[in-house]
């Protein structure tokens, strides 16, 4: 039902702001004055800021099918409206990108508009990517161009309709995207524009720590609350680190920890999370990492939730999950929740336990946790599967117990809550 409500509403939303929208959908952005010639995109100054910022933006992760090569594309992307399969961008001329100039690429970035014109969907993170300057674009640009062509022909669009109907982003585009490149806010400092440009912008964080709505659509304000990330079965944090955020209490230094190495003395880098420190944020500069914890800091606090009345007597839960938790997660863990420095996460006011959703704490348990491989923490210990050796309504005693035990104060979890999560895939 709530499928067939979504169709309905884009098509309400396609035919009714059709007329309104039409000529922004046509006509091409006006770009900049300066053109790009083939000479600049070689100078290997910008080519290897390039290569920099494309590990910022995390290009490859997408772009790159498992086993496939890099940046040929072929990585089917879920969507909850269909699969989507990440082009190639390397610069074979026939599939990839060998015929496109500069100013082809800035429109794709900045407008979310294709070669031809054509509206990109979503699943491109155009929405944050508008805000990357041109003189970075510019340089990611010269290191794609600079990448040995492969010959790797699109998937087709593995969409329903009317979602395979691309004028129907018309609608969607004037509900969710603003075009415009980040501007620096004069009253804040440096280190704070620069992690806020970073954040917002190549770093498209708000696209996973936001919910989303029917449409896909995520929120413009407040930012980086955190949501349900669709069709991956995780949920991103909030990323304040001010009361009521997802991160309350977190340090600059824990920040950047968990950026670089996947692993801080406030948690840990689990599920999605994990390939984004892999591939992208391991290898930033030390400012950089800053500059992010300094935005990041900077977020307001949040509104303190109201404590929810369980519909459940959770005193036999609590009874059931500690005696699990002695057994399986003490050694570890700790009696206290506190883990082991360095080793072990705490659980005690970890993001990721009481999140609300309470998703990523019940997949761990069932599916086990791996943090990522870095360069600061190459032999990471990894979380053990517990799927074959409890019950649903062990799991959910033993999620119910640490995210009401100790500091921790989150929503119990119910046994059919942790049923949907047992077949779920571990992507």
């Amino acid at each position: 039902m709530k499928r067939v409500i979504g169709i309905i509403i884009v098509l309400l939303l396609a035919i009714g702001g059709w007329w309104l929208w039409r000529e922004a959908a046509r006509a091409p952005t006006p770009s900049p004055s300066g053109a790009v010639d083939a000479t600049e995109l070689k100078d290997p100054a910008l080519i290897a800021r390039g290569e920099y910022l494309s590990q910022v933006g995390d290009c490859a992760s997408c772009h790159t099918a498992q086993g496939g090569a890099r940046f040929a594309g072929g990585r089917v992307l879920s969507t909850p409206f269909g699969n989507i399969a990440a082009p190639n961008i390397t610069p074979d001329r026939e599939t990839g990108l060998g015929e496109w100039s500069f100013e082809d690429f800035w429109q794709a970035l900045h407008v979310g508009k294709g070669r031809h014109g054509e509206l990109l969907y979503p699943v491109f993170s155009y929405t944050s990517f508008t805000k990357v300057s041109r003189e970075d674009a510019r340089a990611i640009f010269a290191y794609l161009q600079s990448l040995p062509p492969v010959h790797q022909p699109a998937k087709p669009l593995g969409l329903d309709f009317p979602y395979s109907v691309r004028n129907s982003l018309s609608a969607w585009r004037a509900l969710y995207f603003r075009e415009g490149e980040f501007q620096p806010d004069p009253g804040k400092s440096d280190a704070w524009n620069r992690g806020a440009y970073l954040v917002q912008g190549l770093g498209h964080c708000n696209e996973c720590h936001a919910p989303r709505d029917a449409l896909g659509g995520s929120q413009a304000s407040p930012t980086l609350v955190g949501g349900q990330m669709p069709a991956q079965n995780w949920y991103a944090p909030d990323l304040s680190t001010q009361a009521n955020g997802g991160l309350a209490g977190w340090s600059a230094q824990d920040i950047v920890d968990l950026l670089r190495t996947g692993q801080s003395a406030r948690g840990t880098a689990f599920g999605p999370m994990a390939e984004v420190v892999a591939q992208s944020t391991q290898h930033m500069h030390e400012d950089d990492l800053q500059a992010i914890a300094t935005y990041l800091q900077s977020l307001p606090p949040r509104a303190a939730r109201t404590a929810e009345q369980s519909p459940i007597d959770t005193r036999q839960m609590m009874a059931q999950g500690a005696k699990i938790y002695e057994q399986r997660c003490a050694d570890c863990h700790g009696a206290d929740g506190n883990g082991v420095p360095g080793i072990y996460p705490p659980l005690n006011g970890n993001s990721s336990v009481n999140e609300p959703s309470g998703t990523n704490a019940v997949r761990v348990v069932l599916l086990g946790g791996f943090p990522p491989v870095t360069k600061g923490n190459p032999r990471p210990y990894s979380m053990p599967p517990f799927a074959q050796q409890l019950s649903d309504a062990d799991v959910a005693a033993v999620v119910t117990y640490i995210r009401r035990s100790w500091s921790n104060q989150a929503s119990p979890i119910l046994e059919r809550d942790v049923s949907k999560y047992r077949h779920t895939s571990v992507d």
